[in-house]
């Protein structure tokens, strides 16, 4: 039973990682590391400043790698990978662009010399 498990998972395996490997597969692959990198530059971050931080390239890493994603979905007609990429693509494009707003908000009153 243990053998035939075994070889049913690297049927599988096989199936969708080798038989199934196409340029498309590849870009969606390519679209994952980048979505995933976000994840390391916010622990990075979080690490040198001793305590949880978001930095501007988490927003710009998650726009990147879920635009990617949504190609991807549309390409391969994935629904629910086009569903969850649109909503959350608004959602990283509404945080960069109050983080861009806030930082204009920022440097304007510090040219003209008043204080938040």
């Amino acid at each position: 039973m243990i053998v035939q498990l075994s070889r049913d998972l690297g049927d599988y395996l096989y199936d969708v990682f080798v038989a199934r490997f196409d340029l498309w597969l590849a870009f969606g692959l390519g679209a994952q590391i980048l979505f995933a990198m976000r994840f390391i530059v916010q622990w990075i971050a979080s690490e040198k400043a001793g305590r949880s931080v978001m930095p501007v390239a988490f927003w710009f890493f998650s726009m990147a790698g879920g635009l990617m994603t949504l190609v991807y979905g549309l390409v391969r007609r994935e629904p629910v990978i086009i569903i969850g990429q649109a909503l959350s693509l608004f959602i990283y494009a509404r945080n960069l662009v109050l983080i861009f707003r806030e930082r204009s908000g920022t440097s304007a009153r510090a040219e003209s010399g008043s204080d938040p």
